[in-house]
């Protein structure tokens, strides 16, 4: 880092108050140096003039920040955090002001094996966990506990997939997220995943350090590898509280409830509870005995015995309704719980639901609800200029995957300074490796885009992403990945060209025409087949040929295409070495939105 000096002059000039930067009891090095308006290797460097090795997520201390804004020529200050009472109140919550409070609801999430049921087990003071097979949770749970005269409303999630799916389908169910970590185990993959889940959703993150009973346990660790996700906490100068708990002891129980309280008391959640219903399907089953059955969470309004609702392209008239003890009800009130009776056929999590007037009113919306694609809310890189001019986004996210650690930060950097006073770069997760279901889900719910650089995509990712219409970009290098979002934000960017996979077949014999040209003999795997289709054919993995399809055959028949679960018989132009286990790709190419 270039330390200021100051020239020697004839005349006496008075120097200008040196700035003054504010800083967190702890602040990464990336931080440090956005605040500085520096780059962060100049930050490095000077850290290691002081002996000190440290990395661009490397969380430092106070005292050491200090003395390298110093010696930058400015003042450093500790910066004194407010409670988020102070947050600007949005339009909507100033029109919900005159109407009463409601429960805060809460999903927990985190790795698999950290604790996330038992401590919902022992704020509940029941055993859920040895009711669910192999104690792993099987289903999304919804639970109501009362502490201190108020209520709180937890969402058991089975992890943050079906958190996500929610968020895809425009329903935002929750209002606090506790994400829950192991003091022994530290941060894993899954936590961080979780945490990119939680972000995107944009509501407040409680930490809850479990396992606190180990010998092993280490909370500072925990905070450490947090604060280098992005996530500090408040004794670090950060905003996330942190409450260490023992859910096998029931220890810190209460005090993570008080924390919940709290953060719903800044927040201040209120609902109208005299409109008609509306609310989200949190779960949803075939019941064998008692048919169609929808988990709800109401979210406003009172949800009552005999209404007439609807859910995506579903409707009922409610017949039972059950809170989460199993008890009959006859209403439920904002941020209430409740599994029902009456539906037509099973709606899917995430729908809307609705209280509707009449009966006809309900197959009208029915109706309407099934003629409209489902669309997801992603943009692509072709498309961002216009969606911005039409003021529908305000933001680009981004999903970024890498192949080397090394190529993640220069193209983070690069990519979050393009941002302008019309949009703003969100890299709303970046990581090493090949793009996963998890990676389009994020996408999918974030309204964002994935970019990999000299990365692969898994085989259900393509898939998901493919259905769902979410915009992936590859590329191998950096200038041509950085120029492309630089232009795509400029409106500058051409429509690309994307593949399209139509369907998949499994070469199961070949036969011999009287031509003298091979037939394989094909079972649809997924997807469907089409004859005069492009197909590419996979052995081992390896492209052994790439040529379009001169024939198609059910039995004797010709055909235009063959859908999943039937077998065909298909020739390809000036192609004849087919073997067993082929796999045949059909896919076209068209302009990407």
């Amino acid at each position: 880092m270039v330390e200021k000096t100051s020239k020697s002059s004839a005349k006496t000039e008075v120097a200008p108050p040196a700035k003054v930067i504010e800083l967190g009891a702890a602040v990464s090095v990336k931080e440090l140096a956005d605040s500085l308006d520096t780059n962060p290797v100049e930050v490095i460097k000077a850290l290691m003039r002081k002996g000190i090795m440290a990395n661009i997520n490397q969380v430092i201390e106070f005292e050491v920040a200090k003395g390298i804004v110093e010696a930058a020529g400015f003042e450093a200050r500790l910066k004194v955090l407010k409670k988020s009472a102070a947050k600007k109140v949005s339009p909507a919550k100033e029109k919900l002001s005159n109407f009463p409070l409601r429960p805060p609801v809460v999903t927990i999430m985190g790795h698999v094996d950290h604790g996330k049921t038992r401590l919902l087990d022992a704020i509940r003071s029941t055993n859920v966990m040895e009711k669910e097979a192999g104690g792993i949770t099987q289903h999304i749970g919804a639970y109501q506990v009362e502490i201190k005269g108020q209520k709180i409303t937890f969402l058991d999630t089975p992890g943050h997939e079906a958190f996500t799916a929610m968020r895809a389908r425009g329903a935002q169910a929750t209002d606090i997220t506790i994400l829950v970590v192991a003091a022994d185990d530290g941060v894993m993959p899954q936590t961080l995943e979780a945490l990119d889940h939680a972000k995107a959703a944009g509501v407040p993150i409680i930490l809850a350090i479990n396992k606190m009973d180990k010998p092993e346990a280490n909370p500072d660790r925990v905070k450490q590898q947090l604060a280098e996700a992005g996530l500090v906490v408040e004794e670090w100068g950060g905003d996330t509280l942190a409450i260490p708990t023992s859910a096998r002891e029931k220890k810190g129980i209460n005090e993570l409830l008080e924390a919940v309280l709290l953060i719903a008391e800044l927040e201040d959640l209120r609902a109208d509870p005299n409109q008609p219903a509306s609310g989200v399907v949190i779960e949803a089953e075939m019941d064998k005995n008692r048919g169609p059955m929808a988990t709800v969470l109401v979210q406003s309004g009172t949800l009552k015995l005999g209404d007439t609702v609807v859910a995506g392209t579903t409707w009922g008239r409610v017949k039972a309704m059950f809170n989460d003890v199993g008890k009959r009800i006859k209403k439920a009130e904002p941020s209430t719980p409740v599994a029902l009776l009456g539906m037509e056929s099973v709606p899917q999590v995430g729908d809307k639901i609705i209280a509707v007037a009449t009966e006809k009113q309900a197959r009208d919306m029915v109706n309407e609800n099934s003629q409209v694609t489902r669309k997801t809310n992603a943009v692509s890189l072709t498309n961002v200029y216009d969606q911005v001019s039409k003021g529908n986004i305000k933001e680009l996210n981004i999903i970024l995957k890498t192949d080397v650690q090394g190529s993640l930060e220069p193209i983070k950097d690069s990519l979050e300074k393009l941002s302008t006073d019309k949009i703003k770069i969100n890299i709303n997760r970046s990581g090493v490796g090949n793009i996963t279901e998890s990676d389009v889900m994020l996408a999918m719910a974030s309204g964002g885009l994935i970019i990999g650089f000299s990365t692969g995509i898994e085989t259900n990712a393509q898939r998901l992403a493919d259905a769902e219409d979410i915009d992936i970009r590859h590329y191998d290098i950096i200038y041509k990945l950085v120029e492309d979002v630089e232009k795509a934000v400029q409106g500058l960017l051409e429509p690309t060209i994307k593949e399209v996979i139509d369907g998949r077949a499994e070469v199961r014999a070949v036969f011999e025409s009287t031509k003298k040209l091979s037939i394989a003999g094909c079972m649809v795997l997924e997807g469907k087949v089409l004859k005069n289709s492009q197909v590419r054919l996979l052995r081992g993995g390896e492209v052994i040929v790439d040529a379009p399809s001169n024939s198609l055959r059910r039995f004797k028949d010709d055909v235009k295409e063959v859908v999943a679960g039937y077998e065909c018989g298909v020739g390809l132009k000036d192609f004849n070495d087919f073997q067993k286990s082929d796999i045949l790709e059909f896919y076209h190419k068209e302009k990407s939105r």
